[in-house]
């Protein structure tokens, strides 16, 4: 295998997730000493390095993060730490075979709280030589020196291991406010590591969380020159019935693994909490970034006319004319079901068309889960109801051929109005097993269609006539990185956006914000803003805490939390839904409202509409 830190310059690899939360949930308990397990359980921690192989992680980490004298010695096991490290390697390397790379790792000889006086430095340097000669001995790619307080201890480290001629990524640990235990900052600790001959790689690990490491990051980042990789716990652990878990869920520490990797970092895993599931499904989703999944560049063409007719846009759809016209539009999402029975979904349809409602969002695959082809849902609702659909669609499942002709053929059959999307990676646990395609992102596939509306495919070869596609695309304005967001808006209608929907907006202000600032391009596109009613406190809480980019304010948690019943809480979440509403309507050009568990009742609620006497019972 080449060079793990060339390897790195190509593309940010994934690392593995926590190795004792593992050992934990197979029943070992707290008081073991897990490193000895390369001894004594050999089987058990070859069978994680294999899950998190499995998994898709680039590189896996040895057990033994505390397998230096110092560590084992309340075990009682000082004299087997050569012993104990060099399996470790042994059982590492097996799992991973010829295509993975193996890090030892290892974590500090003192606790947050001690010091190294200096007759005790001698000992320290000991302890690591022994641990690091071992590791050496049995051939590593990387040594982590992960979960380091003190700078003066983790420099020491890093000294013996490039005596040892060893690849050393350096990588500290802080509380909520950026410092270390002992108060060093975070910016203090990257500029002297960044400046270290003995370091190759700075990083973050553990401390509080996936949100922590971000807020982190924004002050690592710009004082250091080498790669950094970050490897945040599952976020902040609850005490359930006595013991301490991480509720955190794959999809929330994926989404900030995509931005960790957007800005700039060159890896990214996980420590305490994470499992092989966190690390499956960040694999899919960051191996499908930009930067790391090498997109199909889609080159933009200048229009043909007078040689075509190209469409303009307010005459594009019934949407596009209303919103052109300055007129508020209204659209409810409503998901095609999992089987190919489509009469409640053409009931529910039904019932928003006769409460007046413009259009109709059919979300492709949300969440990668598998339902009736949106496509067909789309066509389906407008030849029996006649209803105008928003066809969302996604990069995740078609290569770009596939995506031209779809969109060529929705077109032919009288789709108008898609919502174009990169889409989520394919769900763990569903679809354990299925791969996405992305081979453009929705920045590229914007511009096919564009291209298709001015007379020609993804070839350059002309096409007459042209398309009349109303191109529609996502924004989010609580993302986590913001700046990077508006740049990738301002790119989408740079290359052809019409009109954009935003994520559910909880925050009023947040999307007032990001309206004053995307006002400032060149060319300015209607806006629908996204609107959730909550139904329940725990829907708000889980909203707030565990969806990135998404913020409900204060004020609303507490009014959710002091609902009573499960009729208040749907009472009280269309309330807080109308005041959205009506705090930003004079900035929208309209609203799209998802139908909470398929309610649209509450959709047309929100609204302030309702559908006429006899028009069907909700299902």
């Amino acid at each position: 295998m080449r060079n793990i830190l060339e390897r790195m310059k190509e593309s940010p690899l994934l690392f593995d997730g926590a190795m004792g939360t593992m050992i934990y949930e197979r029943g070992v308990f707290i008081n073991t000493c897990y490193d000895e397990l390369c001894l004594s359980n050999p089987k058990l921690i070859s069978q994680i390095h294999r899950e998190y192989v499995e998994a898709g992680a680039d590189v896996i980490e040895t057990n033994t993060f505390g397998a230096n004298r110092f560590m084992l010695r309340p075990y009682g096991l000082s004299d087997k730490a050569e012993a104990i490290n060099r399996q470790a390697v042994r059982l590492a390397r097996e799992a991973a075979g010829d295509s993975v790379f193996v890090a030892a790792a290892v974590g500090p000889c003192l606790r947050p709280d001690q010091i190294i006086p200096e007759e005790r430095v001698a000992e320290v340097e000991g302890a690591f030589a022994e641990q690091l000669g071992a590791l050496a001995a049995e051939g590593v790619d990387l040594v982590v020196f992960e979960t380091f307080t003190h700078l003066r201890e983790l420099q020491v480290g890093a000294l013996i291991a490039r005596r040892l001629g060893m690849p050393v990524l350096a990588s500290f640990v802080l509380n909520e406010r950026g410092e270390t235990a002992v108060g060093t900052r975070a910016e203090t600790m990257a500029r002297t590591l960044s400046t270290d001959p003995n370091v190759d790689l700075v990083g973050i690990n553990c401390g509080v969380g996936p949100a922590g490491v971000f807020d982190a990051l924004q002050a690592v980042l710009p004082v250091t020159t080498k790669p950094v990789v970050v490897m945040p716990n599952a976020g902040l652990p609850r005490d359930i019935a006595g013991r301490m878990i991480y509720l955190t869920s794959p999809e929330y520490f994926t989404e900030y693994a995509k931005k960790y990797i957007e800005m700039g970092v060159r890896g990214v895993g996980g420590c305490c909490g994470t499992t092989p599931a966190h690390i499956r499904t960040a694999s899919r989703a960051v191996k499908s970034l930009s930067g790391v999944k090498k997109h199909v560049k889609v080159r933009a063409y200048a229009r043909q006319e007078p040689l075509v007719h190209v469409v303009a846009s307010e005459k594009k759809s019934r949407l596009a004319a209303k919103l052109f016209a300055g007129e508020k539009a209204a659209s409810v999402e409503i998901l095609p079901p999992r089987s190919w029975d489509m009469t409640e979904m053409l009931a529910k349809v039904r019932r928003c068309a006769e409460a007046g409602v413009d259009a109709i969002n059919i979300p492709d695959g949300p969440r990668a889960s598998a339902r009736v082809s949106p496509m067909i849902a789309a066509l389906t609702i407008l030849r029996e109801v006649g209803i105008e659909p928003i066809l969302h669609y996604c990069c995740r499942d078609r290569n770009l051929i596939g995506m031209q002709s779809d969109l060529l053929g929705g077109y032919a059959a009288k789709l108008a109005n898609f919502l174009i999307i990169t889409g989520d990676p394919p769900k763990l646990g569903e679809y354990p097993d299925v791969t996405g395609v992305f081979d453009v992102d929705s920045i590229g596939l914007t511009q096919v269609a564009t291209n298709l509306n001015r007379g020609y495919d993804i070839g350059g070869n002309p096409i007459s006539p042209p398309t009349g596609i109303f191109i529609g695309v996502g924004a989010n304005p609580c993302a986590v990185d913001l700046e990077r967001e508006i740049d990738r808006y301002f790119r989408k209608i740079d290359a052809g956006a019409e009109f954009a929907i935003t994520q559910p907006v909880f925050d009023a202000d947040a999307l007032l914000r990001f309206l004053d600032r995307v006002e400032g391009h060149s060319r300015t596109i209607p806006v629908l803003a996204g609107v959730w009613p909550l139904v329940s406190f725990k829907n708000a809480e889980f909203m707030n805490n565990e969806v990135p980019g998404v913020v409900v304010p204060r004020e609303i948690l507490e009014r959710m939390s002091r609902c009573r019943s499960k009729e208040e809480g749907h009472r009280v979440g269309i309330e807080i839904a109308r005041k959205i509403i009506e705090r930003i309507s004079p900035r929208v050009s309209g609203f799209q409202v998802s139908a909470p568990l398929g309610n649209v009742e509450t959709a047309l609620a929100v609204l302030g509409r309702t559908a006429k006497p006899g028009a069907g019972k909700e299902s």
